[in-house]
């Protein structure tokens, strides 16, 4: 079925160094506007009731790449495919979940607890649990490795784009108060819309491999959403959460950060832009919005017909 997609192994959508450079800054925008709603205070809160967060931080980052995997085997989609939804179930929690939590109804502290701690422990597991998971399925099933996986560049490129925007972004929340409330909305509705601006001038700069591929990407992606929503649905509901927390992991495993995807794809000392891997990334960070505010439209609907 997915045979078709294979043109994609070979193609490398290169970037300019400027275009590089302001990818990268816009995720480092996003994460650092995400930052400014984070406060110390929270990380230790949690400490006194940790068991939803570590039942969404397992949820994100045990149980989601072990699935992708399967899926990925199961389906038997090109290799550059395969190595874009994993290297997606690998990411944090995307910078909107807190936003959706908030439509959803769900616990917000959980979702931006689970955003902050995910986004920090991702500078870790994010390069271990794609090598780990990447040379799993080179192995299992028995391709020539497109690329070489280097985890230290890995490691260092997730810390650049993710811990010093985090670090930068809670450090003003703390010193800069007044500051911080004057300056986090702006920064988060202009992150989003260039972010978007971003991922909608990529499509048309590669339109020409859009054309033939579009659907099959599209289905992927609808698949490997839904599956990732539902992970994290049955997991907080196996732990016995209770409904708020239910949705708010369901949540934060289904809205990765493809922003991070993306500008590890397009790193030339990494993956240098394969176009399977860059595609799947893309539409991912285009579909977990609508699917986000789809699903919070009808959680918010059925709780507002539960007390009535």
């Amino acid at each position: 079925m997915f045979d078709s997609l294979s043109v994609l192994d070979s193609v490398r959508l290169n970037f300019s160094p400027s275009g590089m450079i302001f990818l990268n800054i816009t995720l480092g925008f996003i994460m650092f506007g995400v930052a400014l709603e984070i406060h110390f205070q929270q990380f230790i809160d949690l400490l006194s009731k940790p068991k939803s967060l570590l039942i969404g931080l397992l949820s994100q980052f045990i149980v989601l790449p072990a699935v992708t995997f399967l899926l990925v085997f199961l389906l038997n989609p090109p290799p550059a495919i395969g190595l874009g939804m994993i290297l997606v179930s690998t990411c944090p929690g995307g910078n909107i979940s807190n936003y959706i939590s908030a439509l959803s109804k769900a616990n917000v502290p959980l979702s931006v607890s689970l955003t902050a701690a995910g986004t920090l422990i991702a500078i870790i597991l994010t390069p271990i649990n794609f090598s780990i998971w990447g040379n799993l399925y080179y192995e299992a099933a028995s391709i020539i490795k497109p690329i070489k996986l280097d985890v230290v560049q890995m490691f260092k490129t997730v810390f650049i784009l993710l811990g010093i925007p985090m670090i930068a972004g809670m450090l003003i929340n703390k010193y800069l108060p007044k500051l911080t409330k004057i300056i986090i909305k702006p920064i988060k509705i202009i992150s989003l819309v260039v972010f978007i601006g971003f991922i909608v001038a990529a499509f048309y700069a590669n339109s020409s491999y859009i054309t033939d591929t579009f659907y099959l990407i599209l289905i992927l992606v609808l698949i490997h959403n839904a599956i990732a929503y539902f992970t994290g649905y049955s997991i907080a509901s196996l732990a016995k959460l209770n409904k708020k927390d239910v949705y708010t992991v369901s949540i934060e495993t289904g809205i990765q950060n493809s922003g991070l995807a993306l500008a590890l794809i397009f790193n030339p000392k990494l993956f240098n832009g394969i176009g399977g891997m860059a595609f799947i990334a893309a539409w991912w960070g285009v579909w977990h919005m609508v699917s986000g505010i789809g699903i919070a439209t009808f959680w918010s609907y059925r709780q507002k017909k539960l007390k009535n």
